[in-house]
């Protein structure tokens, strides 16, 4: 059974700095696509970043602030957030699937139960 758990989640002020994590159990890590979505309140949830073994991809809303990044040895990816805005306030989820990366959450078969990030103004 493959589980996907986030940590780094919390409250921080506009401008500073988060890093969320992923630990992801199974094998074959390095095969597969990892991504980061969010979800705000009342709102659907939305790609942000993912990686695979061509490169990383990012959504135009953080492009420049956000990073990905992967460690297959321990089975975890990161999302480095930077420069921090109040509308980038939601649940982060994890979530995984084999093959190229896609940006629609309906082709990722596996996510992580998500980690809260609040930015206050």
């Amino acid at each position: 059974q493959v589980q996907l758990v986030e940590s780094g989640g919390g409250l921080v002020q506009a401008g500073g700095s988060l890093r969320l994590a992923c630990a992801a159990s199974g094998r074959a890590f390095s095969s597969y696509a990892m991504a980061w979505f969010r979800q705000a309140p009342g709102k659907e949830r939305e790609f942000v970043a993912a990686i695979n073994w061509r490169g990383a991809y990012y959504a135009d809303s953080v492009k420049g602030r956000f990073t990905i990044s992967r460690d297959n040895v321990k089975n975890t990816v990161y999302l480095q957030m930077n420069s921090l805005k109040p509308e980038d306030t939601a649940v982060y989820y994890c979530a995984r699937r084999f093959g190229d990366v896609i940006t629609t959450q309906y082709d990722y078969p596996y996510w992580g139960q998500g980690t809260q990030v609040t930015v206050s103004s």
